[in-house]
């Protein structure tokens, strides 16, 4: 059956995988200190590629393990928040990243959870970030019992709570959603899967409690021991298959000793790996392998390594990386090589093909997308009247099968490898 240009009106079964309009972001670490070989830059320097800028670190003030303080290092403070309001004019997201691998923070009783929340504040005040990353290593999280739905450690017990009270006192100043970002290590996440106790699986609670709050969870797939996929096997940092078999762990969940760990839908989820190789201690990949492995997991590649997937995943919300100081650097590796692959990968618009309106509508036929005249491979998203994100395709030579959630009506369609405007498709 041919397209009808009839009004949108009916809604679709929304894909769980699928709640809000199709997003990809490049979200980097931001050095508040020099390096020799990824010396400091001001933030009117960061690449315009990167859509997610995490200021590292704020840390507790001396003598302390809670009281957080924050000062640019390099940059007058005037002309930091004149630099930080000018990223936010391009629509970029500045966050306040919390601890770091050399700042442990505990909340050791309910007044320093407070005071914890209230110097939280202060910072976002001053500087007008739109929100935290909570980037605690070492002893900062740690767990000696309970489930991951029920945690009985009282620091994590206030871990949580202060930070679900700076977004809320955030969102009633300012009247806008706090970002909040989380960047554990794997031993933190997927861990848990080995054990649950100590730092195995200690995020786990918090990602649990605050899953409808957070914006992105990007684990570091690097410094990184060997971790178990969901299939059993066990996979090794800078491969192929530590990438997709990790990633795919936070996509479909897994069990642990404190209970299974429900799956995040996938613009939740971001893949962290370092810009260079001398940007971490271990993980680092090629940008053809990185484009491999995230082509698999988004359904538009082969199998890259050993690992299967159980589904695909287009909607995969992009990548992270320690750091954009290291990407800029060009001892490292090719200056901009992340941000590089990260254009690549999701197809942006410099790298987007540009093509003639096809002459004929889209069409359904026999349970197939086809729209004429287009080739190539392409991923293509279905919007019902509400603008709402219904499901991904990926369209091979112009065809697709129809994705199985579509009731019957019309819908909007997008490609994100082609400069072709949106168009509609009735569905029978």
């Amino acid at each position: 059956m041919r397209s009808l240009l009839l009004p949108l009106g009916l809604a679709c079964a929304l894909d769980p995988s699928a709640v809000r309009a199709q997003q990809h972001d490049l979200i980097g670490y931001w050095h508040n200190w020099n390096d020799g070989s990824a010396p400091y830059m001001a933030l009117s320097q960061i690449d315009d590629r990167y859509t997610v800028i995490d200021i590292a670190f704020a840390e507790p003030l001396a003598g302390t393990s809670h009281l957080m303080t924050f000062s640019p290092s390099g940059t007058p403070q005037s002309t930091f928040i004149a630099e930080v309001a000018a990223l936010r004019a391009q629509g970029k997201k500045v966050l306040i990243s919390i601890g770091g691998a050399n700042a442990p923070v505990h909340l050791d009783s309910d007044q320093e959870r407070d005071e914890f929340v209230s110097s939280m504040l202060a910072i976002l005040d001053s500087y007008g970030f739109q929100g935290i990353d909570i980037d605690l290593e070492g002893s900062s999280v740690a767990i000696t019992g309970g489930t991951i739905g029920t945690p009985t450690d009282a620091t994590i017990l206030r871990l949580i709570d202060a930070i679900n009270s700076i977004a809320e006192a955030y969102e009633a100043s300012t009247g806008t959603p706090m970002m909040l970002t989380m960047a554990p290590e794997t031993a933190y996440v997927q861990g848990g899967q080995s054990a649950f106790g100590g730092i195995w699986g200690a995020y786990l609670p918090v990602i649990e409690a605050l899953r409808d709050r957070i914006d992105i969870l990007h684990v570091q797939l690097y410094n990184s021991g060997s971790m178990y996929g969901i299939d059993g096997g066990i996979y090794t940092q800078g491969s192929a298959d530590f990438i997709v078999s990790q990633t795919e762990a936070l996509l479909q969940g897994f069990g642990t000793v404190g209970g299974f760990f429900a799956p995040l839908p996938p613009e939740k989820v971001a893949i962290g790996l370092p810009a260079c190789p001398s940007a971490a201690g271990g993980g680092y990949v090629s940008p053809g392998l990185l484009t491999a492995a995230v082509a698999y997991l988004r359904g538009a590649g082969p199998q890259p390594g050993q690992y299967q997937l159980i589904s695909t995943y287009p909607g995969l919300r992009g990548l992270m990386t320690w750091s954009i100081n290291w990407d800029a650097a060009p001892g490292c590796a090719a200056a901009y090589e992340f941000a590089d692959s990260y254009e690549e990968i999701f197809n942006l618009s410099t790298t987007l093909t540009d093509v003639v309106a096809p002459t004929r509508a889209a069409y359904i036929q026999d349970g197939e997308l086809i729209i004429p005249e287009l080739t190539g491979q392409s991923t293509v998203s279905f919007f019902d009247s509400m603008g709402r994100l219904c499901a991904h395709a990926v369209l091979q030579n112009g065809k697709s099968k129809l994705p199985s959630n579509l009731l019957r009506g019309m819908y909007s369609i997008t490609l994100t490898d082609y400069r072709v405007a949106p168009m509609r498709v009735l569905v029978p």
